[in-house]
């Protein structure tokens, strides 16, 4: 390898680790405290005719302080039951969190009939931003490929 290549390949670790730095100090700050998901219109159609749909992801992992409101939306015909709450068509759900645990939900939006809530806490060490981060960037890949499916 070449001095000029050796350089180079120095110069772009230092960038990268100085990237990283960078993102595990700086405090995480989001315009909404809400997950918003929503049941689309024909889903009890489509799971009737017997198609395999997924709207819902099997679970959904929220944060104390930062997304730590789930917002469901019925857009579908039929009622939709999540947790102990019937969801008419055309109405929403707000549920916040106030405590960092692992919730277990039936729900007739999802095909198994049940849905788990991660809530995490608050991201408050350099280590755990920087995680935040990437399982942020993760999650929003899946439901962007679920989103795609549906």
């Amino acid at each position: 390898m070449t001095i000029r290549r050796l350089h180079w390949v120095y110069v772009l670790s230092l960038a990268g680790v100085l990237g990283l730095g960078a993102l595990a100090v700086t405090p995480v700050r989001l315009e909404s405290n809400e997950q918003v998901f929503e049941i689309p219109k024909g889903t009890w159609a489509r799971r009737i005719a017997g198609d395999a749909v997924e709207i819902l992801p099997d679970e959904i992992r929220l944060t104390l302080g930062l997304r730590d409101v789930l917002v469901l939306k019925n857009s579908d015909d039929v009622p939709q039951i999540f947790g102990p709450t019937l969801m008419m068509p055309g109405q929403s759900f707000r549920l916040p969190f106030e405590m960092a645990s692992e919730y277990q939900f039936a729900c007739t939006a999802h095909a198994s009939g049940q849905m788990t809530i991660i809530v995490e806490p608050f991201p408050s060490t350099p280590w755990a931003r920087l995680r935040w981060r990437v399982l942020e960037i993760m999650t929003s890949e899946r439901l962007l490929h679920t989103e795609e499916s549906a």
